[in-house]
């Protein structure tokens, strides 16, 4: 019994030590829930009030203007990424493109991409980078604007040519991990 004590308490030790290494967690969490769903009743309206072709003038320009309010309003820098980006401004960096590789190799092996999560204390010169993403799997709404190219909503293509002329975000289905919402801040 004695020769357990000090095991016991080494798990203690370190489920603790485990714990005060992302204190940060619940907080970023949070911020990178605020877009999304904002974002998905926008759409909705929109959709609603102006069909499919309507949605990409709001994920054009609504959409970064959440993401700029979120990063004002938190202090984290808040933004959107995919491996198969839209807007050129969405391509991911080194630990993105990681991270989101890594979450299509989790949801091909069967995890659920709505549960799909990485974060990390990242060195950054001299500073510490608190850095968290969020995967976005693609939702019904998504395939009017996201879905094969010969299934996207009446006008859809047309305003995708012409505003992304270099679009690589079509042809997904629903479920489908389309990208991250990530987030970060210097500690």
């Amino acid at each position: 019994m004695r020769s357990l004590i000090p095991f016991a308490a080494l798990l203690a030790a370190l489920s603790v030590h485990a714990a005060d290494e992302t204190p940060w967690l619940g907080e970023a969490r949070q911020v990178a829930g605020m877009v999304p769903p904002k974002l998905l009743q926008v759409l909705q309206a929109e959709i609603a009030q102006g069909g499919p072709a309507a949605a990409v003038e709001v994920c054009r320009e609504k959409a970064p203007q959440m993401a700029k309010a979120a990063s004002e309003q938190t202090g984290w820098g808040v933004r959107r990424v995919s491996l198969r980006n839209r807007n050129p401004k969405a391509v991911p960096d080194a630990w993105e493109r990681a991270a989101l590789e890594d979450f299509d190799r989790r949801a091909a092996a069967g995890e659920s991409p709505a549960t799909l999560e990485k974060w990390e204390v990242v060195k950054n010169g001299e500073r510490n980078e608190l850095r968290y993403m969020k995967a976005l799997p693609v939702q019904p709404l998504c395939v009017s604007c996201h879905g094969p190219v010969d299934q996207l909503g009446p006008g859809v293509a047309e305003k995708l040519k012409a505003h992304y002329p270099q679009d690589l975000g079509t042809g997904y289905a629903v479920g489908q991990i389309r990208g991250a919402i990530t987030i970060r801040k210097f500690q």
